[in-house]
């Protein structure tokens, strides 16, 4: 068994201390080499957690002997004499980055992702570990893992301990659900006024959804690990047999906009359960903690999981369909916020998550395989029921999966989920595929065919501000300065402007937060005076009539619908039209 040791001296410091213990074989011919993750499961970018290591110290454990180590990359080092001992190795850690990926310590509270934290011995990865955890007395510890003895926590091996984070505190509350016969927890840290009813049915509700759905679960309990915040913030990560929610401002977290957010993220994340933790890719069987494991079906890991988190809470009565509609169309607002779907499929954007997957990047670039990914699992799962005639579905693929490689542990591909969906469809989705996953197609015209079969439509409308909608170009207001931060290729901006100029005046009158009236006033052409580079400049704006730019897209209700229409949304959604 390797042990961990986690404690702290002094909580205003942020800096945990880390005790790693473990026996080498007398025989072992290799150096001991250490291993601290690159990356975190539920995040696929490189972060480079070695960066919140402080003063490593490696010794042997029964004479205090220190032991020679060096580093051979950034996170790994290798201790060249090591046969025969039990070696210790001993680091701070700054603990101080309050999201669901991170780890946090103050006076309050220890809270800690242990992926972030602790080395691994490169080769025992599947050996068992336990972790004793250095506490005030009087605290109380939240964690999927099996507590063995009080504050001591025992996993299978490093993959569950890395993937098991942990809060501890003297005020942690606590209350639990059963659904489908488990236990689910759900823990809250922070000063909040939670209705315990509503919230408990409302997550027993999506649970038991998720649950027969699926047909099981892949863990015995499950726990919802909140961070209620006293400042806004919203961020979810999924793991084992729990999640990290960070949540704020605490005191709303029970009006309608901030609750219906911690239902979003709670059904999504708990949806993870299946598809990404158990249901996994090939290529992350098992994860390799070092470095970037590239994967091209994080459509599937998280557009399936995004379009799953708001579609069962209205199937399961938690929202309504109109509430659900809402949410759609933040999606298709953020999908369609830039040109960037033209020129990047959700395959290569899947890759490309290792490179600038969760940051803007350059001007319409790439796409989201959250937002997109989401529109083009609604797109699959209504042509599959059209199809069938609600026969079958997105859940049918989404079980065999399950059934045929998260039930095994054997890693899916891309050819195994083409294989599933082309079963279920009756039919082959090559153009499907072609088109939306590993193409560029627009999704317009065939979501609103498909949104038809079950009484609903595909709206478009007018970009309301002047200067997007007929000119194609963005501005923020920063400092009193009005600048461009993004331009729609083609338009009459593409010509004129560029990203970061500052608009001063327009047909010679200065720009003061009133930029959509001055470009409001119907004529053909608009003199713009611009700061680039920090000179004056003077450009032409032509107007460019019957031509919109940044049009926005919403779902809704047919206001008529036939029988089968209406029948079809019933069996969509599960309420009557």
């Amino acid at each position: 068994m390797i042990h961990y040791r986690v404690s702290y001296e002094n909580p205003l410091t942020f800096y945990l201390q880390i005790q790693l213990t473990l026996d080498v074989a007398a025989d072992a011919t290799a150096p001991l080499e250490l291993q601290l993750p690159a990356w975190r499961p539920g995040r696929y970018e490189l972060q480079n957690f070695a960066q919140k290591i402080q003063r490593v110290v490696i010794e042997d454990a029964a004479t205090g002997q220190l032991l020679p180590y060096r580093k051979l990359t950034k996170d790994r080092w290798e201790v060249p004499n090591a046969a025969g001992r039990t070696v210790r190795v001993r680091y701070n850690f700054y603990a101080h980055q309050m999201d669901a990926g991170g780890s946090w310590l103050d006076e309050t509270q220890l809270y800690l992702n242990p992926v972030q934290a602790l080395m691994y011995a490169e080769g025992r990865q599947l050996e068992e570990c336990e972790l004793t955890l250095a506490l005030p007395e009087g605290w109380q510890l939240a964690c999927g893992l099996k507590q063995t003895a009080p504050n001591v926590l025992s996993a299978k091996d490093f993959d569950q301990l890395a993937d098991s984070p942990l809060i501890a505190s003297p005020t942690l509350t606590h209350q639990q659900y059963e659904a489908g016969g488990l236990p689910f927890h759900v823990w809250v840290q922070g000063e909040a006024l939670v209705n315990w009813p509503k919230l408990l049915a409302d997550f027993k509700a999506f649970s038991e959804e998720q649950l027969t759905m699926f047909g099981g679960f892949p863990v015995a309990d499950y726990h919802f690990l909140n961070q209620f915040l006293p400042y806004k913030h919203y961020h979810g990560v999924e793991h084992h047999n729990s999640t990290v929610i960070t949540l704020g401002p605490a005191e709303l977290i029970m009006s309608e906009g901030l609750y219906k957010e911690l239902l979003g993220v709670s059904c999504h994340e708990l949806f993870h359960t299946w598809n990404i933790k158990s249901i996994r890719p090939a290529e992350m069987q098992p994860y390799d903690y070092s470095r970037e494991n590239y994967f091209r079906t994080c459509f599937i890991a998280e557009g399936i999981t995004t379009y799953y988190g708001e579609y069962l809470l209205a199937r399961s009565h938690v929202r309504t369909p109109a509430q659900y509609f809402e949410e759609l169309n933040t999606v298709l607002r953020k999908h369609y916020d830039d040109a960037g779907g033209e020129n990047l499929s959700l395959a290569d954007a899947s890759m490309d998550l290792w490179l600038d997957g969760y940051k803007p990047g350059v001007p319409d670039r790439k796409v989201s395989v959250y937002h997109k990914g989401a529109l083009a699992a609604m797109l699959l799962d209504l042509t599959i029921r059209q199809l069938s005639g609600h026969a079958r579905s997105l859940d049918d693929v989404m079980r065999l999966l399950y059934e045929e490689f998260g039930k095994t542990g054997i890693g899916y591909t891309e050819a195994d989920y083409v294989r599933i969906v082309n079963e279920v469809a009756g039919r082959d989705m090559h153009t499907y595929f072609d088109k939306f996953v590993y193409g560029t197609a627009p999704l317009q015209e065939p979501l609103d065919r498909v949104l038809h079969t079950v009484g609903c439509q595909l709206l478009v409308g007018e970009n309301a501000s002047a200067s997007e909608g007929h000119f194609g170009f963005r501005t923020v207001v920063k400092n009193e300065r009005t600048e461009v931060t993004a331009i729609w290729p083609h338009s009459p901006a593409a010509t004129a402007l560029t990203v970061d100029d500052e608009i001063v005046a327009v047909n010679g009158r200065r720009v003061d937060m009133n930029l959509q009236s001055l470009l409001s006033t119907g004529e053909a052409a608009y003199e713009v005076s611009v700061f680039r580079q920090n000179r004056l400049l003077t450009v032409t704006l032509d107007a460019t009539p019957g031509v919109s730019f940044g049009q926005r897209y919403a779902i809704d209700r047919l206001e008529t619908a036939d029988a089968a229409q209406q029948r079809g949304f019933q069996q969509w959604l599960g309420w009557e039209f």
